[in-house]
């Protein structure tokens, strides 16, 4: 039986930056970067990962950049192993459908995150404040209510531990004003064509996050686009307000640490075979329902 790919060595390439799922090599003028098979709930890299679930995200991301390229560049260069440069030649094996060649850009300091539904941690802050992030809602809202317009709050970007949600002036404080308007604009609009896209095939986009650079003084998109695990996809046909949603993500991890007497900290518990396999089963759904294609 496979294994889920939990890190690479590419040894001859050199010594990766490992994110929580992703490995990246520096190839000199491009980046090489491999979505993992690793899982963090929590914050926290489980040490049991999820086969294929790397190449979802891949294959995914891809398909989200080629239908975002009317509204922003991204830094893909390749992402056909039979493409890659020679050195590359004998990892194709590893590096299949999970790989991608990149530009290499400045990323912002920040996530965007864009919302269009009441849910997670927006949810709770509505409940206590009225407000999510800072922007205040109409009263009366459900959870899981989809809101009049899509708000922007960005969080600070964390290599380890919790991102932050920060209001958009702290935003402007840290990128400049110009640089904060522009990037809530762009993420805004990348969130609304996904909403198109995804409803004609039966899937809300609740919520998602995004990642830009600069390169040759030009915003491009780069990291992942409109994952499982970047967005909140729900089924359309179930949706309803006023309770939680089914996400086709890994909350069936997470309800099944909630069982668990585990604090929440490094080292994660293993996860059972049928957790794994039903994570797999719904990461590999949504990739088929949004593009139309499987593994």
């Amino acid at each position: 039986m496979e294994k889920a790919l939990i890190q690479t060595d590419l040894s001859d390439i050199g010594v990766p930056r490992r994110g929580k799922v992703r490995d990246i090599y520096d190839l000199g003028d491009h980046l090489l970067i491999i979505a993992s098979d690793r899982l963090s709930a929590f914050d926290v890299v489980l040490p049991t990962g999820i086969l294929d679930k790397g190449k979802v995200l891949t294959k995914l991301s891809t398909f989200w950049f080629q239908e975002m390229e009317g509204i922003i560049k991204n830094h893909i260069v390749e992402v056909d192993v039979a493409k890659f440069p020679e050195k590359l030649r004998e990892y194709r094996d590893v590096l299949r459908d999970r790989s991608m060649i990149v530009k290499k850009a400045k990323p912002f300091p920040i996530e965007c995150v864009v919302r269009g539904y009441l849910a997670g941690s927006g949810w709770k802050d509505y409940k206590e404040t009225g407000s999510v992030c800072g922007i205040r809602l109409s009263d009366g809202l459900l959870e899981s209510s989809r809101l009049e317009k899509p708000v922007f709050t960005p969080t600070t970007k964390a290599e380890e531990g919790h991102d932050m949600n920060i209001s958009f002036e702290e935003t402007a404080c840290i990128i400049g004003e110009d640089m904060a308007i522009r990037l809530r604009d762009i993420s805004i609009s990348i969130y609304e064509r996904a909403c198109v896209v995804a409803e004609t095939k039966g899937i809300i986009v609740a919520d998602t996050k995004f990642e830009f650079g600069m390169l040759d003084n030009e915003i491009i998109v780069i990291d992942e686009v409109l994952t499982p695990d970047s967005s909140r996809f729900w089924s359309k046909k179930d949706y309803k307000a006023g309770q939680a949603q089914d996400s086709y993500d890994k909350q069936i991890v997470r309800d099944y640490l909630n069982t668990l007497d585990w604090n929440k900290q490094y080292p994660g518990p293993e996860l059972p075979l049928e957790i794994v396999e039903k994570t797999r089963a719904r990461y590999v759904e949504i990739l088929e329902i949004l593009t139309g294609e499987g593994l």
